[in-house]
């Protein structure tokens, strides 16, 4: 079963993410590049929570990447070569429409893993590209593939955790037709600050408005009434978040439904 494998009939086979991203974004460095170690490695909650021995015997397969801004992880209709697991990077999973327009359809990190493939010749049935520059480890879908086959740990893992994706998946499709731009803003600011080391985002009004599908004026009018009410303070590539708790209230049902199925992974987590 692939992680991205939804229904995706308003999706043509290669249309490329990168060339809409804002221009000023793309400025975003990387941090220092971490050691190769199973330290670094358990940094990513899937890897980290596999047996000592289990994590052991993927040490050798895994390679620690650079994951830059804008980099596409994969495309629609590619072949799946290699499974991520983002330790610092943010990756959002994507729908690309014929007229180009972009849709943000879930955003992965350092709890999870993208292009996960359990079939021979799986193909991806969305784009994923890099949102927030970092690092993550990769493994051939090969690898995977044999590790899962031979039980234990990390089948449990990945099957909880494509549950938790589907209903991130799931929420953001509702919250899509039925909240306003502001829980909508929310809800996306909320889930970066889910992974991420600091309330500081760096971000851009037009990034947004392009993940949320939106006009770009319309992200400004909501970040505007955020701040005027306290919960965030932006100034141009930045914003950081003052009040999370308001910011999770404002969001309701469009962050929280989401959030409580990734809690109670890591719950399972914990007591594999």
């Amino acid at each position: 079963m692939n992680n991205t494998s939804i229904a995706a009939s308003a999706i043509t086979p290669r249309l490329p993410m990168p060339a809409a991203l804002p221009a000023q974004a793309k400025s975003f460095r990387l941090p220092p590049r971490p050691a190769f170690s199973l330290t670094s490695v358990a940094q990513n909650e899937l890897l980290g929570a596999l047996p000592r021995a289990a994590l052991e015997g993927l040490f050798e397969e895994l390679e620690l990447v650079e994951l830059p801004f804008g980099k596409e992880l994969f495309v629609y209709g590619s072949k799946l070569d290699y499974v991520y697991f983002p330790t610092t990077a943010i990756v959002s999973l994507l729908y690309v429409m014929e007229d180009g327009a972009t849709t943000e359809i879930a955003v992965v990190g350092h709890e999870g893993v993208v292009g996960m493939s359990l079939l021979s010749g799986e193909r991806a049935m969305c784009s994923a590209v890099v949102q927030s520059a970092g690092y993550g480890y990769r493994l051939k879908t090969s690898s995977l593939r044999e590790a899962f086959s031979q039980g234990g740990t990390l089948p449990q893992l990945l099957m909880r955790y494509t549950n938790a994706l589907f209903a991130q998946m799931a929420q953001n499709a509702v919250g899509g037709r039925h909240s306003s731009i502001e829980q909508k803003l929310c809800r996306w600011l909320l889930d970066r600050l889910d992974r991420s080391p600091s309330n500081e985002l760096k971000v851009t009004q037009e990034l947004i408005s392009i993940m949320l599908g939106v006009r770009r004026e319309s992200i400004t009018a909501a970040a505007g009434k955020l701040q005027d009410e306290g919960l965030i303070h932006y100034r141009r590539g930045n914003i950081t978040v003052l009040d999370r708790s308001g910011l999770e209230q404002y969001a309701g049902e469009c962050y929280k439904v989401a959030k409580t199925e990734y809690d109670r992974l890591l719950v399972d987590v914990a007591r594999c």
